[in-house]
Formats: C-alpha cells, structure tokens, sequence
C-alpha cells in the first residue's frame, strides 16, 4: 500500500476543487422538488462544471454515463440519473466529484425532497452525525482503524447499520488512491495518519441490514432488505491539528 503524501501546494491546489464540488452541490439541492426528473439534476452537473472550468470526475469512470451519482430511498449509491421522478418525501443521496487544474474533490450528502418522514429525517442526520465523528477521529498520528471505528460505533449505537461493501478512500490526482477506508472495524488499527494525507470519507448508513445488491444496470447499489440509506462525504486533510475539510460548504 502506497499511501500519497500531498504538499501544501497541492492541497491548495485540491481545496479549489473541493470548493467547486462544494457550490455545484450546493446549487443542485437548491433547485431539488418535487416532479422532476433525476436526469434533471445531472444537467445541472453538466452545467455548473462548465461555468466553473471544471471535469466531472464520475463521467467515464469505469463506464459511468453520468456527472452525478443520484440514489433514491433505498438505493445507497452509484445511482444513475433518468427518467425517474422525484416524489414528495423521497430522500435522495447526491454523489459528486470534479477535476480542477489536475485534481480531485468529492463529496455526498441526502437530502429530503418536500416533507419526509420523521425516521428519514433521523437517519439523514445519523449519517451526517457519523461523518462528522470519522471527521473528528482523523488526527496525525492516529491511525486509520480510527476514523472507521468511530463511524461505525456513532451509527450503531443509534440502532442503525453501516454499509460494508463499499468504503472511502485516498484521493488526490487520482479519485480513487490508497488507503481504502472502511466504515467499520477496531480502532488503533492500520496504516498511521499522517500530516499531508487527503482522504474522502463516506460513511453509508441503512435503518436496516448493511447488505447490499447491484441493480440490473450493473451501477445502482442498493439495501438487500429494501430499507432506507443515506449517505454523506467529505474530502479532508490530514493536518498537525484539526483535519481540514476541502469541501466544507457542502453541509454544516
């Protein structure tokens, strides 16, 4: 395992991108309600990179036809935008990145469309909840066990479960580098976090099982049980102090 370590410079470089993913995010849940089509979202995308000089960083990607990954109630991510149309209550989990000047942000959040239920509004903040607490576990000289034992402990321990299969990840020039970063496992394990270090953290909450299933599209990831899952993320640096997160303005 080849763990990259970035320079200030590139960092810099990375905050940029961490911002633009940031505003598109911003102005795709501004523009959510009910009645449209998820595809719709997607050209908002297409559109907002365009006017800030920036590259989808999923269009392409091992065949993903899409700017945006847009996943529906019980569908956790990977999800492609279509003709499907958003209902009132539907929460939905907007997955996103964009190259800027050779490097990447990424970042997620879930969102409710209209009025939701009271268990959809709890485990989109559960979710948020557990990335902030990955987020508060990723300190240098600490180890990478702990970001991941932190999210699984503040999710479970709230009676909900954490998805397995899928994990966040090291992220640079490159969307995916080393280290993969589960959501669960012990703490004081794995690889040391050090200073210069810039990971995107993405904890995947269900209210029921964490087993999964791949829609007929070969993309969409879903809960094998039919419950409901959210899904937040962030793009941080590993700092001498608290972790910098690169695309802050997505949610608080």
């Amino acid at each position: 395992m080849t763990i990259i370590i970035k320079t200030e410079e590139e960092i810099a470089a990375m905050r940029q991108a961490g911002r633009i993913v940031a505003m598109i995010l911003k102005t795709i849940v501004e523009e959510i309600k009910p009645g449209m089509a998820t595809k719709e979202l997607d050209d908002i995308a297409a559109r907002e990179l365009k006017r800030h000089g920036a590259k989808s960083s999923f269009k392409g990607y091992r065949g993903f036809p899409a700017n945006l990954c847009v996943s529906v109630n019980d569908e956790i991510v990977h999800g492609i935008p279509g003709k499907r149309v958003l209902r009132e209550g539907d929460i939905v989990s907007l997955d996103f990145g964009a190259i800027y000047h050779g490097f990447q942000g990424d970042a997620a959040l879930t969102v409710g469309v209209g009025r939701i239920s009271k268990k959809a509004e709890a485990l989109i903040e559960t979710t948020n909840g557990a990335l902030k607490a990955g987020i508060g576990a990723a300190r240098a000289g600490g180890r990478l066990g702990d970001i991941s034992h932190a999210i699984q402990n503040y999710a479970e321990t709230r009676g909900y479960s954490v998805v397995r299969e899928y994990t966040g990840h090291g992220i640079g020039r490159d969307m995916h580098e080393e280290p993969q970063i589960p959501n669960f496992g012990p703490p004081d394990s794995g690889p040391v976090l050090k200073r210069g270090m810039t990971l995107a953290l993405e904890p995947m909450v269900n209210t029921g099982d964490w087993r999964t299933r791949v829609g007929d599209d070969q993309w969409t990831v879903m809960t094998a049980d039919g419950s409901l899952s959210a899904h937040f993320e962030h793009t941080i640096a590993i700092t001498d102090g608290e972790p910098e997160v690169l695309t802050k303005e997505v949610h608080a």
